[in-house]
């Protein structure tokens, strides 16, 4: 075709299209992501979390960050720039000479569409005495006035106006290649193949290169493969180890050696102010040949945790170190954690060694705990509250009051509380309460069932146990507010005995108490009253215990109950007189039997109901569950000496502690705000039987919050499986009358086809 050729717009115009779209596509999004977040609402949560966790080391870090940072000022004016820049290209762009228009030459002669000829040559006469060059005008506007002038008047140029929407006919078709000019001037070539090569085969391979070393290196959790590997080798060689030898292992990790990790140091002054921490803080099993443990990496790294647990002062420049290695500390010990969990499942599946205890696992919760809190294992709970020390705890532990544990703590009476604590003053006292008061207090309810199955309450040797768990978060304070309310309001029914009260008050479990004890105290009592019961009381007595009572029933209470024996006999003896009437009618009880199994069938399938429509909903809520992404930001925890803000997050798991072997892998629950469920599955046991199983909950940042709930199973032997079903049996006759069915269809057939033809 004529009009179709291709040029190139080397003038550079395009390129200003490209570079304000190029801007665009960054900035917005980095104003999105980057943009620094309201540092007033960030002040107001830390206002609001101030009277709780006012005196944690994490809260007043992150004061002094806020007041000194100047990040977010360089974010803000790094934005505020590339927003500067895109609206100038944006200016720029709509400034541009709009080549590629529509051209249209009533607008060139500033007309109305439909002019008439006489009105045209009369604007083109004004418009040439205006802007011809004789006359001081600008040659191209004038060149445009002529063009638009002929494409009205002349005939062949208004006829290529309209069919070509140009009057000098078909022309090129131009594109723009979206570069500056510089760039495709020949002139330039040598330099912009330099740059061309110096990005796409040097800096581009580098940067990558260096992603993905860096990249290799780690885990999915950001830890060092390496760190992973040493943690398994020693997991493996001492499946039982206790919280000396964890320690040891903890600190171990590459994470705080400098050759692996750029943020660890070793500081010259380590030789001198680390001995003397060691001889402060006793046997450390200095002397241990054993690599990596004798490697000065590790032995600095072991002895900061251990003065962080002993709330030991170091000197300022270790500080900084100190707060590394305990920040880095409970991500390494979940790491820990992992690591025992997959070698205890290759133990299961594959045999041959011996997989970590149980003990192991623990400890290695129990040492984040310790970590977190800054505590050594054999301290007192009650050292996490704010302003107690050592000497503070003879008064709680005395034979007095009794109090070991926060729990007791907030069983205590407010009145008697304030008594213990009258060491503290009033200011202290309401700041204890207020930390106290927003420690967690959780409730652990199970189900137990095995799902996709006929009897989803029937276990099975072999079968798919799923035990549900729902965790209910409440804080201490609702907890005591409900004890102090329930204690101070009097009961709707007074007891009638003074030996019935003291029953009442002894058989009253703590809200905080798990209830498993007080099922099995209430389980126990149950018996001693069965036992009590066997023996049948003599007639004589009854109105011996009725006096007892309140004097003035005295009366009216036998006659009633002798009106009421009267009654019952009665109906009894009306009830037998029935009997025998529908021994007489065998047609009654035929349509008595038929309604008690139309009720038998109905109540089957009303329970088949509920049990499908339990199955769906279980199902509905796991897909649910995949879909939704949840916050891990649950609650900070109250924590004196952690240098970061932490957030509350539990394990929870099922074991068998006689065996001291893991049921089922511990779960990381990482988002309980309110109330969480949980689904922990295993297969059940080969060999039918009664097993005794423990579900576990454990903090993974308080001490002395930890629930045990014990778990029966009872398993029963599996179904035989079955060769002959009487739905797979088929009749010979049924088989005959199928293949004759069969034979006729094709007779049928063929005489259709005959008919056809």
């Amino acid at each position: 075709m004529a009009g179709q050729q291709f040029q190139y717009d080397d003038s550079g115009n395009t390129f200003f299209y490209f570079l304000t779209s190029f801007v665009g596509l960054i900035v917005i999004p980095a104003t999105y992501y980057f943009w620094p977040r309201d540092q007033n609402a960030e002040q107001l949560r830390l206002k609001s979390l101030r009277r709780v966790h006012g005196r944690c080391l994490w809260y007043r870090l992150r004061l002094l960050k806020s007041q000194q940072s100047i990040v977010p000022t360089l974010k803000k004016a790094a934005l505020l720039f590339g927003w500067a820049v895109f609206l100038l290209l944006a200016y720029k762009v709509s400034k541009l000479d709009r080549e590629y228009q529509e051209y249209n030459p009533y607008e060139v002669l500033n007309l109305d569409p439909g002019a008439s000829l006489s009105e045209i040559k009369k604007q083109y006469r004004v418009l040439s005495l205006k802007f011809h060059p004789d006359k001081g005008g600008d040659e191209a506007t004038f060149m445009r006035i002529a063009k638009a002038y002929a494409a009205l008047t002349n005939e062949q140029s208004r006829q290529n106006w309209e069919i070509y929407g140009n009057p000098d006919g078909p022309g090129a078709t131009s594109f723009g290649i979206a570069l500056p000019a510089w760039i495709v001037d020949q002139k330039n070539s040598m330099l912009v193949l330099l740059v061309y090569g110096l990005a796409f085969m040097v800096i581009l391979p580098v940067v990558v290169g260096t992603w993905w070393y860096r990249s290799i290196r780690y885990s999915g959790d950001q830890i060092l493969i390496n760190t992973t590997q040493l943690y398994m080798h020693f997991m493996y060689k001492t499946p039982n180890m206790n919280m000396k030898r964890l320690g040891m292992v903890l600190t171990a990790a590459f994470e705080f050696d400098p050759r692996h990790n750029k943020e660890a140091t070793i500081r010259p002054t380590d030789n001198v102010v680390v001995p003397q921490l060691i001889r402060e803080l006793g046997n450390i099993n200095v002397k241990k040949k054993e690599p990596p443990f004798c490697y000065p990496y590790s032995l600095k790294a072991r002895v900061m945790v251990l003065s962080h647990l002993a709330r030991m002062d170091v000197s300022e420049e270790l500080e900084e170190d100190q707060r590394f290695v305990v920040r880095k500390s409970p991500a390494l010990l979940q790491e820990m954690i992992s690591v025992g969990c997959q070698l205890t499942m290759m133990a299961n599946s594959r045999g041959g060694f011996h997989a970590p205890r149980l003990v192991t696992i623990e400890n290695c919760m129990k040492l984040t705990q310790m970590v977190v809190q800054g505590l050594q294992e054999s301290k007192s709970p009650l050292l996490q509250l704010p302003h107690f020390e050592e000497e503070h705890l003879r008064y709680c532990i005395s034979k007095k009051y009794k109090v070991r544990t926060l729990q007791d703590l907030v069983s205590l009476k407010d009145s008697e509380r304030r008594i213990m604590l009258r060491f503290l003053g009033e200011e202290k006292y309401d700041e204890v309460m207020a930390v106290l008061g927003s420690i967690p207090h959780i409730t652990m309810d199970t189900k137990l069932q095995v799902l996709d199955d006929e009897d989803s309450n029937n276990i099975t040797a072999g079968s798919i146990v799923t035990v549900t768990v729902t965790l209910t978060r409440k804080r201490m304070l609702d907890v005591f507010e409900k004890e102090q309310d329930s204690s101070s309001c009097p009961g709707e029914e007074a007891a009638p005995t003074e030996d019935a009260q003291g029953d009442t008050n002894k058989s009253k479990t703590k809200v905080w108490q798990n209830k498993s004890k007080g099922a099995k105290k209430t389980t126990k009592s149950k018996k001693k009253k069965l036992t009590k019961k066997k023996t049948p009381p003599a007639p004589a007595a009854k109105p011996k215990q009725v006096n007892g009572t309140v004097a003035g029933n005295e009366v009216s209470v036998p006659v009633a109950a002798a009106k009421k024996e009267e009654d019952d006999a009665s109906d009894k003896g009306s009830e037998s007189d029935e009997g025998e009437a529908n021994k007489d009618s065998p047609s009654e009880r035929d349509e008595d039997s038929d309604k008690q199994s139309d009720t038998e069938v109905d109540e089957v399938a009303g329970d088949d109901e509920e049990e499908w429509e339990a199955l769906q909903q279980s199902i509905q809520r796991r897909e649910r569950a995949l879909l939704e992404t949840k916050s891990k930001v649950t609650h900070p925890v109250y924590s004196l000496y952690f240098p970061e803000e932490k957030q509350e997050w539990w394990w929870l798991y099922i074991a068998d502690r006689r065996d001291q072997t893991l049921v089922s892998m511990p779960y990381h629950v990482c988002t309980l705000k309110d109330t969480e469920e949980v689904e922990l599955k295993f297969p059940a046991p080969s060999k039918a039987g009664n097993y005794q199983y423990s579900v576990i909950l454990r903090s993974d940042s308080y001490l002395g919050l930890d629930q045990i709930k014990p778990l029966k199973l009872e398993v029963h032997e599996a179904k035989a499986m079955l060769d002959n079903h009487p739905q797979w049996d088929i009749p010979d006759t049924e088989e005959e009358d199928e293949e004759q069915e069969d034979s006729d269809g094709i007779e049928e057939s063929e005489e259709d086809d005959e008919d056809n033809d």
